[in-house]
């Protein structure tokens, strides 16, 4: 699992070395394609966006699509969660987002 892979990367030169430029996820607008699950016991973000795109990594479109932001490692069973469907459209938000840095 690469969870950096969507993070670039720049050269600070006081530190003289590379760093990694913050990342700036998008805002998820609820669509009616979004579906929504109860998560599984003892299930994650990543786990979940395992199952739905094939992609662990993008387990950050889960967590900001239900306003996740708490550092919570499992997702509450007893709550229902949305999980968006328009991937490509998530993706091309978070490409312009990032970049202004």
């Amino acid at each position: 699992m690469d969870r950096y892979k969507h993070t670039s990367k720049k050269r600070n030169e006081k530190l003289k070395q590379q760093v990694l430029k913050p990342t700036i996820y998008p805002k998820i607008p609820l669509r009616d394609s979004d579906i929504f699950i109860r998560p599984k016991g003892m299930e994650r973000c990543e786990h979940v966006a395992y199952r739905f795109y094939g992609d662990q990594s993008l387990w950050w479109v889960i967590a900001q699509a239900n306003n996740i932001h708490n550092g919570s490692i499992y997702l509450d069973s007893e709550k229902q969660i949305r999980v968006p469907q328009d991937i490509q459209s998530i993706m091309m938000d978070l490409e312009s987002e990032n970049k202004l840095f």
